[in-house]
C-alpha cells in the first residue's frame, strides 16, 4: 500500500474518494456521537459507553491511539474487533484503494466505517484522531451529539499555535449536530467558545448548564439545570476524571431528555466501574507500584503533577516522548514531585526523542537522571531502588510497551 508521504496530512479529499469506492459506508452508520478535544476524549467516551451499555444499548466505538493491540481502536457491539476480522477488512480496503496515496489514519478510519456499517448497533461513539475540522472522522455528514472535551496546546504544527486557533479546529466537528456538549475549559477557551457559539440554541455548557461539586465519602454531586444526583467517584484516578465523568453524565441525561431510555440508577455503577488503561493506572509489580500515565502535553503534565503532589508521591520516572512534543516544559511541570529520571528512546518509534536529547532537558532542570542502554537495564536498576513508586510517562506509546511487561 502506498501511504501518503506525510504521516499526518489533514484533509478529507483522499478519504472521500476511497469511501465513494467502498460504497459510502460513512452514510450507513448508527446514531453517532462525535468527540473532539485535546485531553479527556477517551475517558469521556468510555464513561458514556459504560452508561449506554448498562442501559442495554449496543455500542460501536472508535478510538486512537491504541495501547497494546491495534484492535483496541475498534469496538463492535460492545466487544473489541477480532484481529483476523480487522486484518481482512484492512486488506479489502487496501485493495479498493489500489495504489492511491492515503495516510495511515485515513485508511484505518475507512476500514472502521466499513465495519461499523456492516454490523448493527444503537450508537457509534467516534473519537477524532487529531483536531476536528479536517480530521478523517469528520467526513460523516450528521451526528446526534458533538462533545468538545478539554482544549489545550498540542499538535501546534497542524492546528495552530494559539488556543483560539486550536479551539476553532476542534469546533469544526459541531456542524449538523442536534446537541453540542462543551466540557470544562480554561477561561480564555471558554470565552472564545461562548462567543463563537452565541447564536446556537442547542449547546450545553459546563458551568452554565452543568457542573459537579466534590463532596464527602468519595462522592461528587452532579447537576444539570434542575436535575442533580450524588455519584460515587470513579475508580479512574485524578480529579480531572470527575470532569470527564460529568461530561458523559451531561450527555446521558440529555439523551434521556430527548426520549432515549436511560435509567438514573445506572449512573453510579457505570461511572465507578469505567476503566481506561494507561491513564494514572496503578499496577502492583513485585514490591513496587507502577504508575502508568500516557500524558504527553503540558495540560496532561499539570494534571499528573497535581495528582502526585496531592497524594505525596515522588516516584522514579521512566521517561520517553515523541519528538513533536515539549520535553522541557513537561519535565519542568512535574520536576518538584519526581525523583530520578531514567530517559529512554521509545523502542521501535523513529519519531521519538533520543536519550541524549532528553538528557539536555534533565540537565537544564537540574534533575537527577541515570542513563541505561535499554528498557531491560532500566527495569533491572529501577526495581533495585528503595523508592516504592515507578512512574512511566511522556507517551502512550511508551506506556503501551511497558504495560504488557508489568501486568
Amino acid at each position: 500500500m502506498k501511504l501518503h508521504p506525510k504521516y499526518i496530512d489533514l484533509s478529507l479529499g483522499r478519504l472521500e474518494i476511497l469511501l465513494n469506492k467502498l460504497g459510502n459506508p460513512h452514510l450507513k452508520l448508527p446514531t453517532t456521537i462525535h468527540i473532539a478535544g485535546t485531553n479527556g476524549k477517551g475517558s469521556t467516551l468510555n464513561f458514556l459507553r459504560n452508561i449506554l451499555i448498562n442501559n442495554n444499548y449496543s455500542v460501536h466505538s472508535y478510538i486512537s491511539p491504541h495501547l497494546n493491540n491495534f484492535s483496541e481502536r475498534i469496538i463492535i457491539n460492545n466487544k473489541q474487533i477480532s484481529t483476523i476480522k480487522l486484518y481482512y477488512c484492512l486488506k479489502y480496503v487496501k485493495k479498493i484503494n489500489s495504489n492511491n496515496p492515503i495516510t495511515f489514519f485515513e485508511i484505518t478510519t475507512a476500514a472502521a466505517f466499513v465495519l461499523f456499517s456492516k454490523y448493527k448497533a444503537d450508537f457509534l461513539l467516534l473519537e477524532t484522531g487529531l483536531g476536528g475540522r479536517l480530521d478523517a472522522t469528520n467526513i460523516i455528514p450528521k451526528k446526534l451529539f458533538s462533545i468538545i472535551t478539554s482544549i489545550s496546546i498540542d499538535h501546534e504544527e497542524f492546528l495552530g499555535k494559539s488556543l483560539n486557533k486550536i479551539a476553532k479546529e476542534k469546533l469544526g466537528i459541531i456542524n449538523n449536530s442536534k446537541k453540542i456538549i462543551i466540557a470544562k475549559q480554561q477561561n480564555s477557551v471558554s470565552k472564545f467558545i461562548v462567543k463563537k457559539l452565541k447564536n446556537k440554541k442547542n449547546v450545553i455548557f459546563f458551568n452554565k448548564d452543568f457542573n459537579y461539586t466534590k463532596i464527602k465519602n468519595n462522592h461528587f454531586l452532579f447537576k444539570l439545570k434542575k436535575f442533580e444526583i450524588k455519584i460515587r467517584n470513579p475508580k479512574l484516578k485524578g480529579d480531572h476524571q470527575l470532569e470527564n465523568a460529568s461530561t458523559a453524565l451531561a450527555s446521558a441525561i440529555t439523551l434521556k431528555n430527548m426520549g432515549y431510555k436511560i435509567n438514573n440508577h445506572s449512573f453510579n455503577k457505570s461511572v465507578l466501574n469505567t476503566e481506561w488503561p494507561g491513564r494514572l493506572e496503578f499496577v502492583k509489580y513485585k514490591n513496587k507500584i507502577i504508575i502508568l500515565d500516557g500524558s504527553h502535553n503540558l495540560s496532561g503534565a499539570k494534571k499528573l503533577n497535581y495528582f502526585l503532589k496531592k497524594n505525596k508521591i515522588k516516584p522514579n520516572v521512566v521517561f520517553g516522548m515523541l519528538n513533536n512534543k515539549k520535553i522541557f516544559e513537561f519535565l519542568k511541570e512535574i520536576k518538584n514531585n519526581i525523583n530520578i529520571v531514567f530517559p529512554i528512546k521509545i523502542p521501535n518509534e523513529k519519531n521519538a526523542f533520543t536519550v541524549s536529547e532528553i538528557q539536555l532537558s534533565t540537565k537544564k532542570l537540574n534533575l537527577k537522571y541515570i542513563t541505561k542502554d535499554n528498557l531491560k537495564d532500566i527495569n533491572k536498576d529501577i526495581l533495585k531502588r528503595s523508592n516504592k513508586y515507578i512512574l512511566v510517562t511522556g507517551s502512550l506509546y511508551l506506556v503501551g510497551k511497558l504495560r504488557e511487561k508489568y501486568l
